[in-house]
Formats: structure tokens, C-alpha cells, sequence
């Protein structure tokens, strides 16, 4: 650990010694209409290359500013204010100290009136630790949520469980407009209306100033605002076609949506709102096999089977609303409050029909297997010697299971800056959240679909109300051109769980508490955190190197037994970023950050929790963090009006997380969480944007190869498996005679090892038709997702399991071919940026 911060200390002190070779730029900004000079204007020195921000400054008296800037490079010098629009200057290349430069701003009316904008807009960028995507180039997402606009991203693939990976890695931080937020990813996007995104960055080697947590490393959402004066009020309607393909569930699915944004901005005060409503239910039915095998040696082997198909349908419904007041009392603070209030609710049906056979052999089962012909099958061992096959019992039944899941979320932040002077801010910032989570789960056992006699009854229900707090404190200054940032942390989470399970006593017609799933547990994390952080840029090189130390204690305790586990641990986080220019519109970068997943509450319950009949979900109050580093090495080329990039990137896990099964009795299977071992993935991330013909066609190309290998032990048989993984994201847009923008574009992911088996391929090609009329503010969307057309079995996805007492595979089919219709209107343009507070504790757990 000495070695390593040295390194990095020598590291941080030969980036410092390269940046003293710069000069100083100096000027004014002034009113264009009065010439009076504007105070507290922002001033921001960029990479002509590519726009990134390199340093920046805050005009003072007089409208007076100062700049180090390296030598010898092209630069773009911006100035901002509020009332006012971006002013930009030419390229230009700081060779010697030159003379003054003035900066003109003018009113936003003035510049809309004088300036025809006619260049393409630039859909993605690469920054020093980041990639930025622009969220308006997705139309198929248009009506959607967060996940249908970042499903589209070179790096990232979504499962048929809604599982997101970025470079094949779950567990990533998700950021909204640059604050933290300790959830579940794909709770958090599914609530975030894709209307209101404005951009997404990928950040895959974050820096120390971030949370280190997330293996797969940072998304940003950096959300929209109001108008730059006055007010803004935009709104937008979907509509879901009735079904084509309902796989004759229960309910017919219902889906529709409604956001609404307003915004006012006037002297020291700036109001940005939202509410949205949600309805997406999606119809489905599964397709399983299981089969369990006792070992009953000499007196032979007995193997139980259950194929089973039926109805797994999700229905979906969410409320939010959100508000956020900005107050500037003067030119150097600014506070910020925010609000976030929402209702969410899901219904998963699975109703099921089960044909059940438990068969005894004199002779060994040597293996199972899934035929050719499409059919589950045991194969047996037939050899010299005599079988003798009985069949022990043999039934079937129907299984209507409906689980619901609940979460109402309240969450208030509030956030100061200050600024300090020659370049120094303070930042103060707090939040706190109460979440309640829960829902019931209704399993019934029958004799067959439709019997109103009822074989077994059982509900069960959970109470989970969960309180969060985070501070920060923050502060910027500089050391000599470059910045320097530091800061300290402390995140607060208590969540209690009580968990009640009952069964139906049909002689007595009462239900009565089963003691084996009935129980309570109490989570209590807190982490303090310290770090220190170097940026800058020299001629070609730009560079951002820090260390981040946290103090991560955990207890949990259970209930019964009254027990309670610990843990606690220091924990070191490096992070280095470099970027390299090589020539015009061409860069290098390589970055390396140490990352920590801290699991939810759910994977650390060690009592079982029964959700459908034949499986139960078990955690491990014990379970270890997952510990990541990783290192990337990439290159980024912008020629002409395309661009293209490539990274290759080495990922090691240790501890790795797995959800594995074991045999709770002949016809359920224990699903448990566990550490498994250790991960290496070794990739490629590619993409390529590029203008085939003139200015209209847009062909993106997005694709990750990786190599996933885990090495490990799973209670106690030896784990060592891999493969190689792909993903591809493509999209193509084409301007149908002036009357429309057409997209089209497809999703692939392929089959993926786990630790006891493999993931199938999943993959949803959609199509998008965008008509707007801008003197009308009207927008109109088609959209046409998962299309199928009955041609290929996009929207499915096989999961198999196997060790050799147990094989299971299930085949999840859900609805292709969904149609939408969407209505936008806009009463004035919307800016970007308005900082929203989102969950920072309870997503997580829903």
C-alpha cells in the first residue's frame, strides 16, 4: 500500500511540474447593448478538438478574467451568464502572451434573431474520463424511460430481466446531473421519463471526487430545464396500440403515458418542476424444466421432473413529481432545494402449469440433458447391467402466483456553493430520504386452471421502511494551472425488514404463521469518506490523478436467531486519467480507478423468501463487497463530421457476487446469493458515427467484446468457466422525403456464462418514425419496438442452471411487436440541466 500511494504521489507531482508550461490569457466581458462590463460571468477555456472543458475562470471587477493556458495548442474561449446566451470565439492557438481579449454577451432574444445555426449537432463526445451521448438521437426511446435511451449506448446491454450491464458488468453508480445515487440502476432509469434526459456519459474509470462504488463504473443523467427567462411549459403523450401478441394472459395490457415540465426563471430565482405518469404492462409466458436427483445408492437413484408453461406477465404503474428551487441572493452563492415524491407499483403474474413425475431407478442416473428434438429428457445410464424403472408419483396441478411489489419514495436535498475567490468554491450539500417498500405475494395451488378448489394457500408479506442521509462538503482551488479538489463524505442508511408468511389451514379455515420464513432483519451502513484530486492539461496532455479513502461499517441483525454480523473495513481508491492529443481530431486516452459494490439488503436476507412455487430466494448476511480495478487503454478520432473510437479494457473482481442454486427439497430449488470466487473480463469497446451520404444519413455503430471468466468455489465444488460475449447497438436515420426522420435499429446480446450455467441470447431489433412542426411546437412519434413480425425469437431469453444433482432451464418469451403512438408540445425551448434530487437509498431495494 506504501508503494502504491508513493507511485501516485510521484505520479501527481510530475503532472504538476508539466503544467507550469503555460501562459497567461487575460481580458473583459462586457453587455454588447451597454458595453458595461458583466460581473461573475463565466469564462471556460475548451479543446478545439473536441470541446472538452479544460479550466475556466470567473470574471471579477471590471469584468476582468485570467487564464493559464498551455502553450502551443487550439483552443475555444467561452463566456456565459445568466440572461444571457454562450458567446464563442474562433479557434485559436496560444503560442506567446498576447494582448487583452474582450468578450461580448448578448441577450438570448438577440442572439435568436441574428444567428442561423446550421451545423450538424454532435450526437457523441469523448471527454478526458468520460463518453457523452446526446439522448435526443434516440427517438425510439421518445414516451420511454431512462433505460430505453441508454439501452442504446455502444457499452451497454438489458437482458429479458431487465438486468443492465455496462461492458458486461452490473452493479454500476448512477449519477442525476452529477449527484450520487446509491440504487439499483434499473429501478432508478424506469422511473426517470426519457423526455426529460438530456445527455447520458459514461464514465468507466471515474475519479476520486465520485463514490467508488459500482464495478462497471459511472452513468451520469444530466437532465432539462426551463427557459433561460420567464416561463417554460412542455408536455408529451404515449399511447401503446392495443396488444398483437397477448400469449392469452389473464388481463389485456394496458399501456399509456403523460409528463409534463414547467420551468420560471426571473432575477435571483430559478423553478423547474415535473410530473409524470406511467402505465407499461407487458404480456409474457414462460417455458420450464426442472428436474432433482437423489442419490439413494444401492438402492438406486430417484429423479423428479417438472416441465411447466404458463402466463409471466408484468404490469407496471408509477407516479412522480419533482421540483427544484435554485436562489441566487448574490453573485457568489447559490442555494438549491429539491424534491422527489413517487408511487410505484409492480404486478408480476405467474400463473403456471405444472406435470410432475418422481421416478426411481435400480441403476445410476448419469446425466440430463435437453434433446434435440425440443423436448426435456432424462438420459440413463443403460451399460451391461439390468434397470429396473418405477414411477413413484405423478401428478398435475395449476399454480396462480401473483406478487406485488410496492414503493412510495419521499426525498428532499439541499445543496450551497460558495465562491471564494481566486478560483476557490466551497460546496455544502445534503440529502435524506424515506422510502417504504413492500408488497404481498398470493401463491395458490389447484387442481387445474379454472377449479375454484384450492389444494394449498399461501400469502406472505414484507414491511420495509428505509431512512437514508448523505453530506458533502466540498472544496476547489487551484495549485499553480492546475485545480485541485478535496472533499469529505458520510452516508447514513438504516433499513429494517419484517417478513410474514402464512399458510391456509383449510380444516380450520385460518391461516397460520409458517416459522421457517417468518422473520425480521436490520441493516445499518454507514461510510465516512476523504479525497484529494489533481486535474489539468499541459500542450497535449490532459491528466486527472487522486486517492479516495473510505471507512465502510455494516451490521445486520436477525430476528431470529438474535444474532447480529459485522463488518468494517479502510478501504484505499486510486484513480488516474490521461488523455494524450496525437494530432488534430485524434486522442489517446488510458485511465485506471479501484471500484467497491456493496450489495442491497435483499442479497444479505439469510432466511428464504418464497416467491412462486418452485423456487425459493435465500441471501447471506455475511456477504463481502465486491472489490474491482480497472484499466482501459483507448483511442478517439473525429474526421470531418464522423468519428469513431476504440478501447480495450481488463477488468479483475474479487469476490464476486453470484446467484447460484442448491436442492431445498425434490420440486424447489434454493436460489442463494454467495461470493463465488474471482471475475477477469478482458474487451473491446468499439463505435463508429459516420455521414455515408451528404448530411442526412446517420449510420452509428456501437459493439463490446469481452472474454468473462470466473474462477471460484461454489459450496464446495470447483467453479472455473468462461466465454466470450458480445453486444451490438446500431442505429440508422434517414430523412423520409423531408416528411419524416425514420430510425432503425437493434440490441443484441449474446449467451453469457454464470457460475452454474449460461444466459441465452437476447436481442430486439425497433424502428421510429419523428415528425416535427417547429411552428407549431408539435412533435409526432411512431414507434414500433421488439419487432418480430413472427420471423425470429427476438424478446426471449433461455436461462439454465446445472450441477450434476439438479438441471434446470427456463425459457422467458415476452411481448413483440409493440406499437406506440406519442404527442410532444413544447410552449418554449428547453435547456438543459436542471439538478433533480432522485433516490439515494431505497431504489435499490424495490
Amino acid at each position: 500500500m506504501f508503494k502504491s500511494c508513493l507511485t501516485l504521489q510521484l505520479l501527481l507531482c510530475c503532472l504538476f511540474l508539466s503544467a507550469q508550461s503555460t501562459l497567461k490569457l487575460r481580458g473583459t466581458v462586457l453587455d454588447h447593448d451597454t458595453n458595461e462590463p458583466v460581473e461573475f460571468a463565466t469564462v471556460s477555456l475548451l479543446n478545439a478538438v473536441d470541446s472538452s472543458l479544460i479550466t475556466g475562470a470567473v470574471a471579477g471587477a471590471g469584468g476582468a478574467w485570467e487564464i493559464n493556458a498551455p502553450r502551443k495548442a487550439s483552443f475555444i474561449l467561452q463566456a456565459s451568464f445568466i440572461g444571457y446566451d454562450a458567446v464563442f470565439t474562433d479557434v485559436f492557438t496560444v503560442e506567446r502572451s498576447s494582448e487583452e481579449l474582450t468578450l461580448y454577451l448578448r441577450s438570448g432574444a438577440q442572439i435568436l434573431k441574428e444567428v442561423e445555426v446550421t451545423g450538424k449537432k454532435l450526437t457523441d463526445i469523448h471527454r478526458l474520463d468520460r463518453q457523452e451521448f446526446d439522448a435526443d438521437q434516440f427517438t425510439n426511446a421518445t414516451g420511454g424511460t431512462g433505460t430505453d435511451v441508454i439501452a442504446n449506448l455502444p457499452s451497454v446491454a438489458i437482458n429479458s430481466q431487465g438486468e443492465i450491464t455496462v461492458r458486461g458488468a452490473t452493479g454500476f453508480l448512477v449519477l442525476i446531473d452529477g449527484q450520487p445515487v446509491q440504487s439499483d440502476p434499473a429501478t432508478i432509469l424506469s422511473q426517470l421519463p426519457a423526455n426529460a434526459i438530456a445527455s447520458v456519459e459514461i464514465i468507466t474509470t471515474p475519479g476520486a471526487k465520485y463514490d467508488p462504488d459500482g464495478k462497471a463504473g459511472i452513468v451520469n443523467i444530466i437532465t432539462k430545464q426551463g427557459s433561460t427567462d420567464g416561463w417554460s411549459l412542455a408536455g408529451n403523450v404515449n399511447y401503446g396500440l392495443p396488444s398483437l401478441e397477448d400469449y392469452d394472459n389473464k388481463d389485456p395490457q394496458k399501456r399509456y403515458a403523460a409528463d409534463l415540465s414547467a420551468g420560471y426563471r426571473a432575477g435571483k430565482w430559478d423553478i423547474a418542476a415535473g410530473l409524470d405518469y406511467r402505465r407499461d404492462d407487458n404480456s409474457g409466458r414462460r417455458e420450464g424444466y426442472v428436474n432433482t436427483l437423489r442419490r439413494r445408492n444401492p438402492a438406486g437413484d430417484q429423479l423428479t421432473e417438472f416441465p411447466s408453461d404458463g402466463e409471466r406477465s408484468h404490469d407496471r404503474e408509477n407516479y412522480s413529481g419533482r421540483l427544484t428551487v435554485n436562489y441566487t441572493p448574490d453573485k457568489k452563492q447559490n442555494l438549491r432545494a429539491g424534491l422527489l415524491a413517487g408511487k410505484k407499483t409492480v404486478w408480476r403474474t405467474a400463473d403456471i402449469l405444472y406435470l410432475d413425475q418422481t421416478r426411481s431407478f435400480l441403476s445410476a442416473v448419469s446425466s440430463t440433458r435437453f434433446s434435440p428434438e425440443g423436448y426435456y429428457q432424462a438420459y440413463l445410464d443403460r451399460g451391461n447391467q439390468p434397470r429396473r424403472e418405477e414411477v413413484l408419483d405423478q401428478r398435475t396441478f395449476y399454480n396462480e402466483n401473483l406478487r406485488v411489489r410496492k414503493g412510495d419514495f419521499f426525498i428532499a436535498s439541499l445543496d450551497y456553493e460558495r465562491d471564494l475567490g481566486n478560483d476557490r468554491k466551497l460546496a455544502i450539500s445534503g440529502l435524506y430520504e424515506r422510502t417504504i417498500l413492500g408488497g404481498p405475494t398470493d401463491n395458490t395451488i389447484l387442481p387445474e386452471r379454472g377449479s375454484t378448489d384450492s389444494l394449498q394457500y399461501q400469502f406472505n408479506t414484507n414491511d420495509n421502511p428505509l431512512d437514508g442521509y448523505r453530506f458533502n462538503l466540498d472544496y476547489t482551488g487551484k495549485l499553480g494551472a492546475a485545480t485541485w479538489e478535496s472533499g469529505y463524505q458520510f452516508r447514513y442508511l438504516k433499513h429494517p425488514g419484517d417478513f410474514l408468511y402464512l399458510d391456509r389451514d383449510f380444516g380450520n379455515n385460518r391461516f397460520v404463521e409458517n416459522p421457517e420464513f417468518t422473520n425480521g432483519i436490520l441493516l445499518r451502513r454507514d461510510v465516512h469518506a476523504a479525497y484529494s484530486q489533481i486535474s489539468g492539461a499541459t500542450e497535449k496532455l490532459e491528466y486527472a490523478a487522486g486517492l479516495r479513502l473510505e471507512y465502510f461499517d455494516r451490521t445486520v441483525k436477525l430476528n431470529q436467531p438474535d444474532t447480529t454480523y459485522r463488518l468494517d473495513r479502510i478501504g484505499f481508491y486510486p484513480s488516474v486519467n490521461l488523455r494524450y492529443r496525437l494530432g488534430d481530431g485524434l486522442n489517446l486516452k488510458a485511465g485506471y480507478s479501484r471500484r467497491i459494490d456493496r450489495t442491497t439488503t435483499f442479497k444479505m436476507t439469510p432466511f428464504p423468501e418464497r416467491e412462486h412455487n418452485e423456487t425459493l430466494e435465500q441471501g447471506d448476511a455475511e456477504l463481502l463487497p465486491e472489490l474491482t480495478d480497472l484499466v482501459e487503454l483507448g483511442v478517439a478520432s473525429n474526421f470531418g463530421d464522423n468519428s469513431a473510437f476504440a478501447t480495450i479494457y481488463y477488468r479483475h473482481t474479487r469476490d464476486v457476487i453470484n446467484r447460484v442454486n442448491t436442492i431445498y427439497n425434490d420440486t424447489i430449488l434454493n436460489r442463494i446469493y454467495t461470493n463465488v470466487g474471482s471475475a477477469d473480463a478482458l474487451g473491446l469497446e468499439l463505435g463508429l458515427t459516420v455521414f455515408p451520404v451528404g448530411n442526412d444519413w446517420r449510420v452509428s455503430l456501437g459493439g463490446n467484446v469481452y472474454h468473462y471468466q470466473i474462477q471460484g468455489e461454489v459450496f464446495g465444488d470447483e467453479v472455473d468457466t468462461g466465454n466470450w460475449v458480445y453486444s451490438i447497438n446500431t442505429t440508422t436515420d434517414v430523412p423520409i422525403f423531408g416528411l419524416a426522420d425514420l430510425q432503425l435499429g437493434v440490441n443484441y446480446l449474446s449467451e453469457r456464462v454464470t457460475a452454474q450455467g449460461r444466459d441465452g441470447r437476447f436481442f430486439n431489433p425497433y424502428l421510429s418514425l419523428r415528425r416535427e412542426f417547429p411552428e407549431q411546437r408539435v412533435t409526432l412519434t411512431f414507434q414500433w419496438q421488439n419487432i418480430s413480425l413472427g420471423l425470429w425469437d427476438n424478446n426471449q431469453q433461455r436461462i439454465t442452471t446445472s450441477t450434476p444433482n439438479f438441471f434446470t432451464t427456463t425459457n422467458y418469451v415476452y411481448e413483440p411487436d409493440i406499437l406506440r403512438l406519442g404527442v410532444g408540445y413544447h410552449f418554449t425551448k428547453l435547456a438543459n440541466k436542471a439538478k433533480l434530487p432522485k433516490s439515494e437509498f431505497g431504489d435499490k431495494e424495490f
